[in-house]
């Protein structure tokens, strides 16, 4: 069995992958629609890496991932509740978790780089954050 702390290492260096990718926020304007596309993609992936992670410490954990509608949402509430993550990180990822949300149910061409670009902006110090967060985790058998 994959030990807990190689599970969660080899989700940050996918996320890293990631945020390599990331055009820079000023650029989004520049994009054509399809680049456009790509870049809400690699936000999407970004957020389900952390999702992944999140799901992996709280299994570890003993507990259930939740379930139902809500779900992801019920996922960042336990990760808050349990001190996986702090609550200030939590309110953070909440603009990543509603971006998730719309890019899963809208069509590219309803994708505004104004909006994204905030995101984008901000992807590398949440990321740094959660590592800190995470950093418990990462020595973990």
């Amino acid at each position: 069995m994959v030990k807990l702390s190689d599970r969660v290492n080899a989700e940050l260096e996918n996320i890293q992958q990631v945020l390599n990718q990331f055009p820079k926020s000023g650029q989004l304007r520049k994009l054509s629609g399809l680049e456009l596309a790509g870049a809400a993609a690699l936000l999407h992936n970004f957020y389900n890496g952390i999702e992944n992670i999140l799901k992996q410490i709280v299994r570890d954990m003993g507990f259930s991932i939740p379930q139902g509608q809500n779900w992801h949402r019920d996922l960042l509430d336990m990760a808050s509740q349990h001190k996986i993550i702090t609550q200030s990180l939590r309110k953070s990822l909440n603009q990543y978790l509603a971006f998730r949300h719309f890019f899963s149910h809208a069509y590219a061409f309803d994708l505004d780089p104004d909006r994204i670009a905030p995101l984008v902006q901000s992807a590398h110090k949440i990321f740094k954050s959660f590592e800190k967060n995470a950093q418990k985790y990462r020595s973990r058998k």
